[in-house]
């Protein structure tokens, strides 16, 4: 206020002429900023962050390449026995492709597949695989994963089971490389709660819910995911009575294995071993429980004397020597890189054999290795079987499924649900959505995929099942919400848009739209054939 007049100075307004052209070149400059920062985001390689665990010289020394070899020669001999050809070497994008999937349940981003183009060739599986390997999408995966299989995927029981902790912590583990015999004794043998030590979950999700009787841990669940996750053998079958068909198990083998659970009980401080409570279980025709000692059903050489039981359990498990543990643990790698197991089913490997040659070749290097999973998937990728096309190059010599079978072939299988949902969702984005994406991208990817999974079905922990397609699935990948909203029309969120808006020519336009949907350039045909219907459309 004016303090003599106590009146308001007068401004001049500019003219309106001046202010209208000065906010028709701000939003110019603006519109010119967002055009520039798209095309350079389309059309120019991206420089991803070196990953710090690529060293060249670690994958070409003769511990790897030997151990890789010995592997090669496993297979070429198996597939001259069974006078077979392999299929040619697959392209390295298609490799890169299928370890995105393996690894991180999504396809690779064309920002990736930029940067993977500007690695010398003879590098470039190995450089992805640090990659890959580094990126927090790869633990999360895989945590999911494993946890499928050692808790399942109900919530369990409410109060006392958190399902999210654990699969943080697994997270956390493999994101960090931890040895996984240490974190498979971690679970057997974990104490304290449910929120603070996460690894404890896999004791408390076996808690009863409806049996006010029972006040500790289930001992028969615990024996049954013991079995079945950490030594591949389906030993709960005999759970109710002796196997009735000649089955080296019996019903004393798996109840003695729950045995050494019965010390584990809850307490304010959580999960705690008492080292008083006994097991007792009525087998099948006795009168009256009895009390059951603790025994392995197997190798009980290796189980230790003295301890607590569940601490004597984690050791014996996870032995050196237990190879049990060693097959079980490649062959789950193997399904989830393959998509397909060594053995079938993934949870029944023959404790006595026979076994195929890959497996024992891997498992001697688990063990030597100390169980270090990420060298166990790189020594996987970079053998033959996982880098030969799923077609075959001649036309006169097409491949059978007895060509999958001995892997002369990579295994042709579907999608699982949330490998679906995550292609869909990355293809439609031309940057990656990972970890250092906007978290509205990465909130919008939660959501999405959960609901798509919610609709499409998820198979649970039986991952590995060969399931047919059905009608619903069909429809919801045809006119579903997710790939309507993926694809409807966004500069901002959407590939289709964007190319669609600023490649400079429609050649341009279909080879982009193949790289960030298939990974791969299109080949001459399709080139020339989406070319045709592009050349003079408009519109959307």
């Amino acid at each position: 206020m004016n303090s003599e007049a106590g009146t308001q100075p007068k401004v001049t307004p500019p003219p309106i002429g001046r202010r209208c052209w000065v906010r028709n070149l701000a939003f110019l400059a603006l519109c010119l900023f967002t055009v520039t920062l798209l095309v350079g985001t389309l059309w120019e390689p991206e420089t991803l962050p070196a990953p710090q665990s690529f060293q060249p010289g670690a994958f070409a020394g003769d511990d790897f390449t030997s151990r890789v070899g010995e592997l090669d020669a496993a297979f070429e001999a198996q597939w001259r026995a069974a006078g077979l050809t392999p299929a040619d070497a697959a392209p390295d994008l298609t490799v890169a492709r299928r370890l995105s999937l393996a690894l991180t349940g999504t396809i690779p981003s064309l920002e990736e597949i930029r940067a993977l183009e500007a690695q010398p060739a003879d590098r470039r599986v190995q450089w992805w695989l640090s990659h890959l390997l580094e990126d927090r999408r790869y633990a999360d995966y895989f945590a999911e994963r494993f946890a499928r299989t050692f808790v399942g995927v109900e919530n369990g029981p409410f109060l006392v089971f958190r399902r999210h902790r654990l699969v943080s912590w697994l997270s956390d583990q493999l994101h960090e490389n931890r040895p996984y015999d240490e974190l498979v004794r971690n679970l057997i043998d974990s104490h304290g709660t449910w929120t603070s030590k996460p690894e404890v979950n896999f004791i408390t999700v076996t808690l009863p819910q409806n049996n006010p009787d029972k006040k500790g841990p289930d001992e028969v669940r615990l024996a049954g995911r013991v079995a079945r996750a950490f030594l591949g053998v389906r030993i709960d079958c005999v759970e109710c009575h002796d196997d009735m068909f000649g089955d080296r198990w019996k019903q004393a083998d798996f109840h003695q294995l729950a045995a050494f659970f019965s010390t584990a009980e809850m307490s304010l401080s959580g999960v705690r071993d008492n080292g008083k409570e006994s097991y007792r279980y009525r087998y099948h025709g006795r009168r009256e429980p009895e009390t059951v000692s603790p025994a392995v059903p197997f190798q009980p050489e290796l189980l230790p004397e003295t301890g607590p039981l569940r601490n004597r359990l984690a050791d014996w498990v996870t032995h050196p020597e237990n190879r049990a543990f060693a097959r079980a643990t490649v062959n789950r790698v193997w399904a989830l890189l393959f998509n397909k197991p060594l053995i079938d089913p993934i949870d029944e490997i023959p404790v006595d054999g026979p076994w195929p040659p890959a497996m024992e070749i891997l498992a001697d290097e688990l063990i030597a290795h100390e169980f270090d999973l990420q060298r166990l998937i790189r020594v996987i990728a970079a053998t033959r079987p996982f880098r030969l096309d799923s077609r075959s190059g001649a036309p006169d010599t097409p491949l059978t499924p007895e060509h999958a079978d001995h892997w002369a072939a990579f295994p042709i299988t579907r999608l699982r649900p949330e490998q679906v949902a995550g292609s869909v969702i990355q293809a439609s984005s031309l940057d990656t959505i990972d970890a250092g994406a906007h978290i509205f991208k990465r909130f919008l990817r939660i959501t999405q995929r959960g609901d798509f999974i919610k609709r499409y079905g998820d198979p649970g922990e039986d991952e590995f099942v060969a399931q047919s397609g059905t009608i619903p699935q069909r429809l919801l990948m045809m006119n579903g919400k997710l790939v309507h909203e993926r694809t409807k029309k966004s500069l901002i969120l959407n590939a289709a848009t964007r190319i669609g808006a600023l490649a400079p020519d429609d050649a341009t336009a279909v080879e982009t739209a193949y790289l960030a949907v298939y990974a791969r350039p299109p080949a001459p045909d399709e080139k020339d054939h989406f070319v045709a219907r592009l050349t003079g459309a408009r519109g959307d």
